[in-house]
């Protein structure tokens, strides 16, 4: 069962599967969803090497989808400061969580409703990518 957790700013659901598993299958539906992996950030590994302390896994994906980006940016060069978009992979309690970012929120910041079409789009292709590697909710 995918117990997800809705927040303003992002969607988590569990996922079934190992943690590196599911990193591979969220950052695999990405892809197919048109958006590049501009870093991956091990959350774990650098709060160990920091400030030697023990944490679960957790990688946050710095995601892109070249075209809405390139899109948003037309509208207002100031939204490089909002991109890329994030994706995360972690475990809590016993369990690896998947999650994306939800742009609508993000890009409403920015207070141009010109961006909502994109920001819908990117939501779109993000939810996509999520249900192909966890499994809608």
């Amino acid at each position: 069962m995918n117990t997800a957790t809705n927040r303003q700013y992002g969607e988590v659901r569990i996922a079934n599967g190992a943690f590196d598993d599911v990193l591979a299958r969220l950052t695999s539906a990405l892809q197919e969803e048109g958006f590049g992996v501009l870093c991956q950030i091990d959350i774990q590994a650098k709060l160990k090497e920091k400030l030697g302390v023990e944490f679960p896994n957790y990688v946050i994906l710095g995601v892109c989808n070249p075209s809405l980006g390139y899109e948003a940016l037309q509208q207002d060069m100031n939204l490089g400061l909002l991109l890329p978009c994030n994706a995360v992979v972690f475990e809590q309690e016993g369990r690896v969580r998947a999650g994306v970012v939800d742009a609508e929120t993000m890009l409403s910041v920015a207070g141009y409703p010109a961006l909502e079409p994109v920001a819908r789009k990117v939501n779109e292709k993000l939810r996509r990518a999520l249900d192909r590697a966890i499994g809608s909710e």
